[in-house]
């Protein structure tokens, strides 16, 4: 809360914008173990075939943060990331870190794995293009409205033709923000072909 007062918000805004955080991260830890569940498929096919969709993580996802969201708008954007598997690298907002950086210190003594999420402060003229053009970056998640920025992560992103998701800076404090469709927007779909094996004398698959 105090991060939040130092910059600009009100005592009693802030501690709004704390409380919706946590019940963000918890809406989408449960997500966890459920989307496979909802999003994948067993699909019907004319063979003696069983037919599987499911998904499975991009990668790497670089994670351009909102610039006036300090707090509610990086966790709207950076757990349904993690939640989907993937590991993130996220460059947070230049003219509101602080919250960033207790956030990393928080994950560094967390439950969650070294290396899964990756933060870094600094000046997003310089590091727009290294996030866009890196060869191990297997998505970009931009989170702002600068139509400049996201043409620069565009043409960057040509070369290893890596996934561009834009999510215009909005009203981070509404429940539209939850939805387990934001998940599977981090997710590939794989869909696995398996025969149909017959136990001899029965004719009989399983």
């Amino acid at each position: 809360i105090h991060e939040l007062v130092i910059q600009g918000s009100s005592k009693p805004n802030a501690a709004k914008e704390v409380d919706l955080s946590i019940d963000r991260l918890v809406y989408f830890a449960g997500w966890c173990d459920k989307i496979n569940q909802v999003f994948g498929s067993v699909n019907p096919v004319s063979s003696s075939h069983f037919n599987f969709t499911s998904l499975e993580p991009m990668g790497v996802v670089a994670i351009m943060a909102p610039n006036e969201s300090s707090l509610l708008g990086l966790i709207s954007t950076l757990i349904p990331v993690i939640a989907s598997g993937n590991t993130c690298v996220v460059i947070s907002s230049e003219s509101h870190p602080l919250c960033a950086v207790t956030l990393s210190e928080a994950l560094s003594t967390s439950d969650v794995p070294g290396g899964v999420v990756n933060i870094i402060t600094g000046k997003r003229s310089e590091l727009l293009e290294h996030v866009g053009s890196h060869m191990d970056v297997n998505a970009v998640l931009y989170a702002d409205n600068d139509n400049k920025e996201i043409k620069q992560l565009q043409i960057a992103a040509v070369d290893n033709l890596k996934r561009i998701i834009k999510v215009k800076a909005q009203n981070w404090d509404s429940e539209d923000n939850e939805n387990p469709y934001i998940i599977s927007d981090f997710m590939e779909s794989k869909t696995t072909w398996h025969p149909i094996e017959k136990i001899s004398g029965t004719g009989t698959g399983y």
